[in-house]
Parts: structure tokens; C-alpha cells; sequence
């Protein structure tokens, strides 16, 4: 199997809360990607989509479900797909924090395997996209 990885590094001219607030809500965060995306547990922390909720993304059969390990109000959202699906081993970290000119700056990293052989890169590829696409939206949607 081979072990795939996607890195984006952007920063904005927007409040890191804002930003924060952006990817940590599970719809607004669909809207920005332009997919489904609803939560379907709650966290037991005082934030509803923080660490140990799960969020469905996708429609249907083609859906995937992301539980939230990690949960750092306005620094860190790490996650894992815990459904079956094309990849496995999946682990997504955004980090959140300030640059010195006071923008903030998102480090997105997406670590994963295929299940399907050959079928990594792909995935890689349209899940890139999807996110990139997604992410230059931030400014407007955040």
C-alpha cells in the first residue's frame, strides 16, 4: 500500500477566530468544500463539533464519516475517517496560528493510504482540488 500526502499552507487576511470558526463548523466547512456535510454525533465538549464528533461527508453510498480526535479552540482540529471507504489510515491536521504581520496562517496536511491499489493517487489528486478550490473561499466565507 502506498502511503499518500497532501499539504496546503495559506494565510489570510482574516481573523484567526474567524478562520478557526470556518473549519471547526461542520456545515459551514461543507459549504466552503461544496459537499455534504453534516454532523451526526456531538462532542462531549463545550463545543458540539470538537474532539470525539463525527461529521458524514458525501452523499449516500459515496459518503465517509470523520470523527474529530483532536480539538484546540482556535489552533488545532485533527481528524480520522472511521468508515469504510476507498482509503484507510486516513489522518487530516490543520493547524491554526499568527503570523507576524497579524494574518493568519492554516497548515492543512491529509496523510492516507489506498485500499484499491493504484487508486492513491487519484484520490490525492481530487481531493487536492476539492480543498484548494474550497480554501480559496475562506476571505469571503469566513
Amino acid at each position: 500500500m502506498a502511503a499518500y500526502k497532501i499539504e496546503i499552507d495559506e494565510t489570510f487576511n482574516v481573523p484567526r477566530k474567524k478562520v478557526f470558526a470556518l473549519f471547526a463548523d461542520h456545515h459551514r466547512f461543507g459549504k466552503m468544500i461544496g459537499a455534504p456535510v453534516k454532523r451526526i454525533k456531538e462532542s462531549d465538549q463545550a463545543d458540539p463539533n470538537g474532539a470525539g464528533s463525527v461529521r458524514k461527508v458525501g452523499l449516500g453510498p459515496l459518503s465517509i464519516e470523520e470523527t474529530v480526535l483532536e480539538f484546540e479552540p482556535y489552533s488545532l482540529i485533527e481528524y480520522t475517517v472511521t468508515s469504510a471507504g476507498p482509503i484507510k489510515n486516513h489522518i487530516g491536521r490543520i493547524h491554526f496560528s499568527d503570523t507576524a504581520d497579524g494574518q493568519t496562517r492554516l497548515k492543512y496536511t491529509i496523510c492516507f493510504e489506498d485500499v484499491v491499489p493504484f487508486t492513491g493517487k487519484l484520490i490525492r489528486s481530487l481531493l487536492e482540488l476539492g480543498l484548494r478550490r474550497g480554501i480559496r473561499r475562506v476571505p469571503e466565507l469566513a
